[in-house]
């Protein structure tokens, strides 16, 4: 019975950690929206501001996500910050940077939440919103590869141009695993959070046939995700279906 009360007390004292780390999640969301929208303005070009835009939206659903479950466990809701500016980054480049990073905390923030909430379907909605957060870093890391030099100095549009218009038919074999770097850090990413290995294997030995067929690593990353969420292709839905999560 002792054990059983002391069992009680700590699941509470996680829970109540867990919602405390929601309530930080969401806030200084008017702030992230600033940011996004500088880096939406800076990027320079359309690939690059729809990619910022697909993560912004995302974030904006992970918020609705995080005020639902508060909403649930407390009957209250999350007031909103009334943030009305943000530290401006000193470029594009190293805004790319600060996203980045900051995604990779999101991870380690969200799997503590989620190691606090009951077993179910709110552990679910944060496997859900952490496999995003991993997703929205390779495509930060993308993002930064393409504007960086080797030595990671800042690259203009002009040379971006210049590079992206590369004829991948005379690429060395280091050329090809160099291009395909997006791809293997992605799925080393994806493989630590517990993603079925089946469902690994055929999105990104997909994903390499779609680059060697001429679209960019992410190009072919988003073709993937778009056959999978649509169901286009069942195949990929199935196993996706069936991943696991190491807790």
């Amino acid at each position: 019975m002792e054990q059983y009360e002391n069992n009680q007390v700590t699941n509470k004292e996680q829970l109540q950690s867990a919602l405390e780390g929601v309530m930080n999640a969401v806030q200084g969301e008017r702030e992230d929206e600033l940011f996004y929208d500088y880096l939406i303005r800076l990027a320079p070009t359309r690939e690059e501001k729809q990619i910022i835009a697909s993560i912004r939206d995302d974030e904006r659903r992970h918020n609705r996500l995080f005020r639902r479950i508060y909403g649930d466990f407390t009957g209250m809701e999350i007031s909103s910050g009334d943030e009305e500016s943000f530290e401006r980054p000193d470029s594009y480049l190293d805004g790319i940077k600060r996203a980045l990073f900051g995604e990779l905390r999101a991870v380690e923030k969200y799997r503590a939440i989620r190691r606090g909430l009951p077993r179910g379907p709110y552990r679910d909605v944060l496997f859900d919103i952490i496999t995003d957060e991993l997703k929205h870093a390779s495509k930060y890391n993308y993002l930064f590869t393409l504007n960086s030099s080797m030595d990671g100095s800042y690259i203009d549009r002009n040379e971006r141009m210049r590079q992206n218009s590369t004829d991948t038919s005379k690429f060395t074999p280091d050329d090809w695993v160099r291009y395909i770097t997006p791809l293997v850090k992605r799925a080393l990413a994806e493989a630590k959070e517990g993603i079925n290995p089946e469902h690994l294997y055929q999105e990104f030995i997909l994903s390499g046939v779609l680059v060697g067929l001429g679209k960019t690593p992410q190009e072919a990353i988003e073709q993937v995700e778009d056959w999978e969420k649509t169901g286009t292709s069942k195949l990929l839905a199935m196993s996706k279906m069936s991943r696991y999560f190491v807790d």
